[in-house]
């Protein structure tokens, strides 16, 4: 069971490390799309301890509807436990492949667990469930946050026992609180998660194996210094060793930044996200310019530094008109547009991003 819940994104150990026995900036390019790949903090918290969470839910559902299992003893009459299936519901828009138990009776065939059901399809339901556990997470109530998505879906109140909400709140403890000094991580990825009026910040990592696991998560924003610096604390507390050289991904915030600075020194690297540079350099662009604007940036990433941000500041000047020929199209007087400085804009982006790596 427990090896079920480890991350599914893969990488090159032999890349990983060569990247941190040469320690240059140039060998941290092919790394920087790592966690793009494998997919997102939120993504990652849905795949495992979404997942976790997900199936003990679905084992109080069925045991509402066949009982308690007996080991040994079959059940007469009724819904019985006829081992188990795989099956896919939905956490907010994301399906997630779930196994559970199987139900079946001699007068009805396959009997459905109620649950598995309500989340089959994608609805505000599965936001509901994300929502509580996400806070479960953040503040560490794990079993709290099972018995209510328990009863969100359907489950009567009574029939979540305390033995089961236990054992799955020490499952997920265990995912999200488990000793770090097992392994050898090489990459850590730190990302700031907003969902509904909920806020965490989570740690994951790539170990030496190529494999992806979360580290920690931490009820609060990446921009809060207090709340940084103590999940990194807590990680060492935990056995990641602060004086192994590793390369730190981080969202662009300036208090993680400082505390990773704080707590891991002159032994990492970071280097900025691109996928929240994206974000943050098309998010002062009209919508139009989207899709050309993310095709330049990728396109430079490819090219040495000196390049590629000569190909970024052609571009940006380019964009200054084509924002000023838009507005006009769109009716705006040409007297009356305020013209956009986009490359001021990526000028200051830049100038932001604490990174001793740059924007590359």
């Amino acid at each position: 069971m427990k090896g079920s819940y480890e991350g599914r994104g893969h990488v090159d150990k032999a890349v990983l490390r060569d990247l941190l026995a040469r320690e240059g900036r140039e060998h941290l390019l092919p790394l920087v799309n790592v966690f793009a790949l494998a997919g997102g903090a939120l993504d990652q918290i849905i795949d495992v301890i979404g997942r976790a969470a997900i199936e003990a839910v679905l084992e109080i559902s069925a045991g509402e509807v066949a009982g308690e299992k007996q080991p040994g003893r079959r059940r007469e009459g009724g819904a019985a436990y006829h081992g188990r299936q795989g099956g896919r519901v939905f956490l907010a828009d994301r399906a997630v492949k779930v196994d559970k138990p199987r139900l079946r009776s001699p007068e009805e065939g396959e009997v459905a667990i109620p649950a598995y059901e309500a989340l089959r399809q994608p609805s505000g339901l599965g936001n509901r469930m994300l929502e509580l556990l996400l806070a479960g997470l953040g503040t560490r109530s794990y079993e709290k946050a099972i018995g209510q998505m328990a009863e969100t879906v359907g489950v009567s109140k009574s029939s979540v026992s305390r033995q089961a909400s236990k054992a799955a709140g020490e499952r997920l403890k265990e995912l999200g609180e488990r000793r770090l000094d097992d392994r050898d991580y090489l990459i850590v990825y730190v990302d700031g998660i907003q969902f509904g009026g909920h806020h965490l910040l989570a740690a994951l990592a790539v170990d030496e194996r190529g494999e992806k696991r979360i580290l920690g998560i931490r009820e609060g924003a990446s921009e809060n210094a207090v709340v940084a610096l103590a999940l990194l604390e807590e990680l060492v507390e935990r056995g990641l060793d602060p004086g192994r050289a590793r390369l730190f991904v981080l969202d662009g915030s300036r208090a993680l930044r400082k505390a990773v600075g704080q707590v891991f020194g002159d032994a990492c690297l970071v280097q900025r996200c691109r996928n929240h540079k994206m974000r943050n350099v098309v998010g002062h662009l009209p919508k139009e310019l989207h899709d050309q604007a993310l095709a330049v940036l990728r396109a430079a990433w490819k090219l040495g530094a000196k390049e590629g941000k000569a190909r970024i500041e052609q571009f940006a000047s380019w964009v200054d008109n084509a924002v000023l020929d838009l507005a006009v199209a769109k009716g705006v007087p040409r007297d009356h547009v305020v013209r956009c400085r986009w490359g001021l804009t990526m000028k200051k982006l830049d100038d932001e991003d604490p990174d001793p790596t740059g924007p590359w």
